[in-house]
Formats: C-alpha cells, sequence, structure tokens
C-alpha cells in the first residue's frame, strides 16, 4: 500500500536518506517529550484526578470540579499562579483579546515588540479599517509596535518607545506569516529581564499559540505574566473539540476571566458541556502529540532542502514551536502544496481548498486542514496567505507516519506538476 501510495522510487529513497539523517535530531526531541510527558504526569498524579472530574455540567456550571482541577493542573505545568481554560474560547486570538481587554484601560498603551503581531489581531486592536465594532482604539487604548531588526528585536527601540501610558508589552512567539525564527524560551526570557529592568510593573503576556511543549520550559517560567494559546493547538493534543486557556498571575488571570463572563462571575462559571475528559486527556496526550508533529516538521524542512528550497527554520535548528515555513515563490506552488496536504488528510481528502477572504486577514489565504477538529492546526494542516513571496506554512501531524505520508504526497503531486 505504501508504495501505492508513493510511487516515485526516487522519493522513496529520497525519504529513508532524510530519515537516516535526521535520526539524531529525533533523539533530541524524544527527550523534550520525555521531560514534558513527567511534569505533566506530576501534575495530573498531585491533582489526584479521577474519572469524577469527566462529569458534564449544564447551566451555570456550578461546583464543576473537573472544570477546576483542569485549571489546576494547566497553572502547574506552565508554572503561574492560576489559569483559565474554558471550551467557550474560541481560539487564539479570543483568547489575546480577553487579555487585552482584561487588562487595559483607556489612556493606556500596548506596545508589541516582536514587530507587528498576527493578522487576525489587527481588528481586535483597531488598525485596520474592519475593525471598528469595540475595537481597542474605539475604546482609548492606544497601540504602536516595535519593528525587528534583522529578524531580533531591536532592544533599543523598545526601550525609547516605553512611555508613562505604555501598560501591556505583547511578545509573539511564533513567527505568524512572518519570514523569521520563532522566539525560544532563552529569548523571551531575555526580552522579558529587559522589560522589566527599565519599567518593572510593565505587565508581559506572550503569544504561546504553537509554542507549548516544544520545549521544556514555558514562558511563564520565565518571566512572564501571562500566556495565552488555543486547545486546538499544542495543548489539547488532539482531542479538546475547542477552547483556549490564559496562565499567569491570578489577578491578571481574573481579569481576564471577567471579560469571558461578566465582572462578579469571572470564572465561578461556566458549564463545560462534557468537554472535561477530552482537555484532560488531550493536555495528558499534549508532549507525545508535539513530538509529533516536530518530527514531521524536521523531515518536511530536510526533504524540500534536498530539493532546493529555502525552510525556516533549518532541518537541524533548535525548535520552539511546530511551524515550518518553505519559500515557495509562485501563487501555483502553494496553491498546489496546500490542496496537496488536504488531498492526503483522513477527513475531507475529496475537498480541494481554494484561497479565499478569510475573516481577520488582510489577504486572501489558502489553507488545507482535512482534520477531525475544525481548524485544529496541531493536526495536520497547511496554509499561506497569497502574497509574496508566497510563503506555505506546515503545521501538525497527530502522528509522525501520516506527517511524512502526506509530505511525500505533496512533494509527489508537485513533481507531477512539475513545480518541482
Amino acid at each position: 500500500m505504501y508504495q501505492k501510495l508513493i510511487y516515485r522510487n526516487d522519493l522513496r529513497s529520497l525519504a529513508s536518506q532524510v530519515e537516516e539523517k535526521a535520526k539524531a535530531v529525533f533523539s533530541d526531541i524524544a527527550k523534550v517529550v520525555e521531560n514534558n510527558q513527567a511534569k505533566v504526569l506530576a501534575a495530573f498524579r498531585e491533582a489526584q484526578v479521577s474519572d469524577y472530574h469527566f462529569a458534564s455540567s449544564t447551566g451555570y456550571g456550578h461546583n464543576d470540579r473537573g472544570r477546576d482541577v483542569i485549571e489546576h493542573i494547566y497553572a502547574r505545568v506552565f508554572e503561574g499562579e492560576a489559569a483559565l481554560v474554558r471550551p467557550h474560547i474560541v481560539s487564539g486570538t479570543h483568547a489575546i483579546a480577553l487579555v487585552l481587554f482584561g487588562v487595559l484601560r483607556p489612556g493606556d498603551e500596548l506596545l508589541y515588540i516582536t514587530g507587528a503581531p498576527y493578522d487576525t489581531l489587527e481588528e481586535v486592536i483597531g488598525i485596520r479599517e474592519e475593525g471598528r465594532y469595540g475595537s481597542l482604539a474605539e475604546w482609548g487604548v492606544t497601540y504602536d509596535y516595535v519593528p525587528l531588526k534583522d529578524d531580533r528585536v531591536d532592544f533599543e527601540t523598545v526601550a525609547k518607545k516605553i512611555k508613562p501610558s505604555t501598560k501591556l508589552i505583547g511578545i509573539q512567539r511564533s513567527s505568524g506569516y512572518a519570514w523569521r525564527p520563532s522566539y525560544s524560551i532563552k529569548e523571551i526570557e531575555e526580552m522579558i529581564a529587559f522589560i522589566k529592568k527599565i519599567k518593572p510593573e510593565l505587565i508581559v503576556f506572550v503569544d504561546n499559540c504553537y509554542g507549548e511543549f516544544t520545549e521544556e520550559r514555558e514562558p511563564t517560567a520565565v518571566g512572564a505574566d501571562l500566556i495565552v494559546g488555543s486547545l486546538i493547538k499544542n495543548p489539547g493534543g488532539g482531542l479538546a473539540h475547542s477552547g483556549g486557556y490564559i496562565v499567569g498571575k491570578a489577578d491578571l488571570v481574573a481579569q481576564a476571566a471577567c471579560r469571558l463572563t461578566a465582572p462578579g462571575i469571572g470564572a465561578e462559571q461556566g458549564a463545560m458541556l462534557g468537554m472535561n475528559r477530552h482537555i484532560l486527556q488531550g493536555f495528558f496526550l499534549a508532549p507525545h502529540v508535539v513530538g509529533e508533529a516536530l518530527k514531521g516538521a524536521v523531515f518536511a524542512a530536510l526533504l524540500f532542502e534536498k530539493l532546493g528550497l529555502e525552510t525556516l527554520p533549518k532541518w537541524n535548528a533548535k525548535r520552539t514551536d511546530i511551524i515550518q515555513a518553505f519559500r515557495l515563490g509562485t501563487k501555483e506552488r502553494l496553491i498546489s502544496f496546500c490542496q496537496s496536504i488536504q488531498a492526503a488528510s483522513p477527513v475531507d481528502s475529496h475537498v480541494r481548498p481554494e484561497p479565499w477572504a478569510m475573516p481577520g486577514y488582510a489577504d486572501p489565504v489558502i489553507m488545507a486542514a482535512g482534520t477531525f477538529v475544525q481548524g485544529a492546526s496541531l493536526e495536520l494542516s497547511a496554509d499561506g496567505p497569497l502574497r509574496e513571496p508566497y510563503i506555505g506554512f506546515l503545521q501538525g501531524g497527530l502522528t509522525y507516519e501520516h506527517a511524512k505520508l502526506a509530505i511525500l504526497l505533496a512533494v509527489q503531486t508537485m513533481m507531477e506538476k512539475q513545480l518541482l
């Protein structure tokens, strides 16, 4: 069956060479997985997780012990004082918005120091015309950002940009749709130390999407006041149906919780609607599944490098998120790549994605996501905006074997079309 799927002998031979060369990198990934798995297991044991924690709650969700245990475990593993983990948070962007609106007040300033934030935040902040319904700008919150210098934080300019009204510093860990390296925990630690030295009371939040469990520490372990992410990315382990999380200082998490519900209610209400088991089991599996995704990214990077394409990160680079980028160079290559990943998916393999004006994005975007959970990017997915230099972004893979097969099928299809 493998030979029927990947029928090109030269491609099968190349895949074997790639796996042989990547053995040492795979071994390093396994060490990170094992350490993170130990950390998660310790938190589950400490919380004394039992089957009654999987029970469903309805209505207000008062006395949902499973919900409390979930949030205790997230706070414990990510080394924060408190956590808010809810299926009602619809995306990573929503989690970030809860932090921004929960913490900032009229007259405050949000300052991003890792360049312009991800596309979907432009309307939240109010820097794109479409974002005119309740944006931060409409509420009198100002915004600025520090452009990167040679893909790194420009500390000199950051120091100059901080002013009395600056209250919240934003750090985006992953590259988003930019062609730059993602930031390691060590680099984030340096950013936070620099900020706190200038103005200790500044609140630092980190968009942690795609980064969870790729290293042995999270940003909250090195001084971040808040981190946020999506449960249909890394920490959901492929099992969470929806949701997001916020972890950090207890008072700041409480402010975000009041934006999710209402002042006076905060985190005390919110029926989990039968999601507890999926969230807990997914979080338990997450270190392993993230490791599978990382191995798939390494395989893809080395394969494409052997085919002459530029990749970021390089196959043997230290990884801090699950995203693998390829500079494809043409619209045709980008579309073909994403369509081929979709065709190699377990769900909707017969569907052909096309570029479209996706809500929250300034450019047409093509997204391949033949996933069991809609839009889940810990499952294998590929996407990219239709703008030069036509970069394709690959992420996820619940199993390394699926990621490998899908990547080979995509390359084989592109070869047939003489795009590679």
